[in-house]
Order: structure tokens, then sequence, then C-alpha cells
């Protein structure tokens, strides 16, 4: 039987991991252009692609919640609708178990039932349910749901997500500058003996495996954190069998797609708005290129907790 703070641990680890491999990967990615190819003695190419890919993930890091929220046409909960004032309840009572401060309660109209979180930290949070979850869900099942959303913002997801997004935006940026420099230069002479292997080496990693690498770490990150998020449901509510039961309902409903839900935002809900049908299988692959984890093992881990086969 795993607990939920033993499933926390695993996760926090395994994340900690994919981020030091996403790291030591741009170390040598930038190692190899300003030192093979622009002839850099200082790591100029690297730091200014750093720099730029920070400063864009600042830009959503700070604004990005703002225009999620209105990407999705969200709304502020009408309290004359039962269901509505319900969720605003819950919201603050799941504040309280997690012992951060109330995140603002949003809806948004679509009938697929759906939730999620973010803001850029404790104090700047929001949560965004569907109203689509609000009809299909009883009261402890949006428990369940609502504690997951709290977990991210608790975990700090939207700063680990963003931190990721910079080391996977500046690998992009090292790859795409060097790309268009040994393009535009294929034709000139060079210099330096074994010069043409070296640039081959450097093709190949900088086109077509680094940038992957890079997106397939990102994807990894994502999946690890709603692990993390599942466990911390079952922490603030000590009820893993809630968000187990809300899984299976979103699993089996008849509409899985949110139709606002884009390609940059697919990761923030709490499963697959797209309907992917890769995050729906467990393989080698499933497991690199999807977003979320199969949510048969989700409900099969949450269960695990609450020791029930």
């Amino acid at each position: 039987m795993i607990d939920f703070f033993q499933q926390q641990r695993i996760n926090r680890w395994k994340t900690f991991n994919i981020i030091l491999i996403s790291v030591i990967l741009l170390g040598i990615i930038g190692y190899l252009i300003d030192t093979s190819y622009f002839k850099n003695k200082f790591p100029v190419m690297t730091i200014v692609a750093v720099l730029v890919a920070v400063i864009n993930s600042l830009i959503s890091y700070y604004y990005g919640d703002k225009m999620v929220l209105a990407s999705v046409d969200a709304r502020m909960p009408d309290t004359a609708v039962f269901k509505e004032q319900q969720y605003v309840n819950i919201v603050n009572e799941m504040s309280i178990a997690a012992g951060i401060p109330r995140p603002q309660a949003f809806v948004m109209e679509e009938p697929s039932p759906n939730a999620f979180a973010t803001g850029r930290d404790q104090q700047h949070s929001s949560i965004c349910v569907t109203t689509g979850l609000l009809d299909t869900m009883n009261r402890e099942e949006l428990q369940g749901v609502i504690a997951h959303e709290m977990g991210h913002i608790r975990n700090r997801d939207i700063l680990t997500m963003t931190m990721v997004a910079a080391i996977t935006g500046a690998i992009v940026l090292l790859s795409d500058w060097a790309r268009r420099n040994i393009f535009y230069s294929s034709g000139r002479k060079r210099s330096g003996k074994g010069s043409s292997g070296l640039f081959l080496l450097i093709i190949l990693i900088l086109m077509v495996i680094a940038p992957i690498v890079a997106r397939l770490m990102a994807m990894a990150v994502s999946r690890a954190r709603e692990y993390m998020a599942d466990a911390s449901s079952a922490e603030f509510t000590r009820n893993p069998l809630a968000l187990a039961s809300a899984l299976e309902k979103i699993q089996q409903h008849y509409d899985k797609v949110v139709d606002r839900a884009t390609e940059g935002t697919a990761h923030l809900f709490i499963s697959d708005p797209r309907n992917s049908k890769i995050n729906n299988h467990e393989s080698f692959f499933a497991n690199l290129f999807s977003t979320h984890p199969p949510i048969h093992k989700r409900i099969m881990i949450l269960k695990q907790m609450a020791g029930v086969s």
C-alpha cells in the first residue's frame, strides 16, 4: 500500500531529476555551439538564449493566468445557483485543508467535465471548473477535484513548469540559431581539420535530438506533477476514493473534449482536454509523448492509497 506522502516524495524526486537532466542538456548544447561553431571562449550565445527564454517565461508567469482565463471565457460563479455556491464553499474548505490563501474561483461554460488551476503563486492563484464538472460530480467527488487543483497551487507547479519552459525554450532557441547559421554558411569554406564531422554532429544533435528531448522532459515533468497533485488531493481530503470516483466519471463521460483548450493550455487541466488517444495508453511511446498519465493508472494508485485493490 502506497501512502500519499510516499507518492509525493517519489514524484518530487522524479521532477528534480528531470529538471537536472534538462539543465545538463542545455549546458552541453550551449558549450558545443559557443566553442565549436561560434568560436566563443565565453558562452555568449548560451547566455543570450537563456535570457530570451527567461524573459518569455516571465511574461507567461506574470500574465499567463489572465490570458488562460480569458481564452476559455471564464466567469465568476453565480452563487444563486446551488452547484456553483457549493463549488465556492468547497474551494474555501480545501484552501483551509491545504493551508494556502483561498484561490479565486471561476467557471467556464463547457459540457466536458474538467478543471484547471493557474496563477504564479499561492497569493495569485485561480481555479476554474467547467459547468460539465459541476453537473457530473457529487460533493465528495468535487472535493477531490478541487483538492487536486489545490495541490498544484501548493506544490508551486506553475513555477516549476515555468522553469521547465525556460530551459526548453533556451534549448530550442540555441538549436534554431545553430541550424540557421549552419545552413547559411554551408557553402562557405571552413577551416580546421575534422570540422565537417563536428558540424554534422552538431546538426544531428541540435536539429533533431535536443529539441525533442527537451520537449519530452517537459512532458515528463507535467505527468509527474499530475501524480503529485493526485497524492495532494488524497492528503487534503483524506479520501483518495473521492478523486478516483471523479476520474472514473471523467473517463466515462460522453464528451471529453474542451473546445477552447489549446496545445499550450492542455497540460493545466486535470484530464487531457483534447482527449488525445496517446494519453489513454500505457506504452513506451505513450509515456514519452503524453502530457497526462493514463487515467486508469491514476485511479489504480488512488485506490491503492485507500487500500482497495
